[in-house]
């Protein structure tokens, strides 16, 4: 969201930040999932509301922002949960609504920052699964996260630090499974 002290951020050959201000946040809100450490949901909303937010901002009919986020609600296993605001649900299943809140738009890219942070181990690795899941659909996950067991999911990990890559293991240099 912030842009770059140095190099270039491209999505699809296109820098974004030569981009004016309103196509870039059109390409976020079109093309870009994100998923936050600390799920950013809006706490007087019902879990149905929080997702249907984006869905709000894209200025889908009333009747499609209910219908996909019920439907999202559903395939993470809130269905029953729809009516309930963030302090009445349990932190995995506040971690849930933000997984279905950034699928509403159906993003090309997902953005994680730290998705299993602040769960217990059997959440983390439903989330684990469900990132992994995606991305085997063909969605690009990018996330940054300490969780090693989330790590070896991936397909490549890049470690940093001080903000230098210090070491990569590419695709294919070995298996986890």
């Amino acid at each position: 969201m912030l842009s770059p002290s140095e190099g270039r951020v491209l999505l699809e050959g296109r820098s974004l930040y030569d981009l004016p201000a309103n196509d870039r946040a059109r390409v976020r809100r079109e093309k870009i999932g994100f998923v936050f450490q600390t799920f950013n949901l809006v706490p007087y909303l019902s879990a149905i509301e929080n997702v249907e937010v984006p869905l709000l901002l894209a200025r889908e009919s009333d009747g499609n922002q209910t219908a996909r986020a019920e439907s999202l609600l559903k395939k993470i296993g809130l269905g029953d949960r729809l009516d309930h605001k963030p302090p009445e649900l349990s932190v995995g299943q506040q971690q849930r609504v933000a997984l279905a809140r950034m699928l509403a738009n159906d993003p090309e890219v997902i953005l994680a920052d730290e998705p299993t942070g602040n769960l217990d181990p059997a959440t983390s690795q439903q989330i684990i699964e469900f990132l992994s899941d995606l991305n085997a659909e063909g969605k690009t996950v990018v996330m940054v996260t300490h969780d090693q067991r989330a790590a070896m999911k991936a397909k490549r990990i890049l470690w940093l630090y001080d903000g230098t890559i210090s070491a990569e293991k590419p695709e294919g240099a070995w298996s986890f499974d």
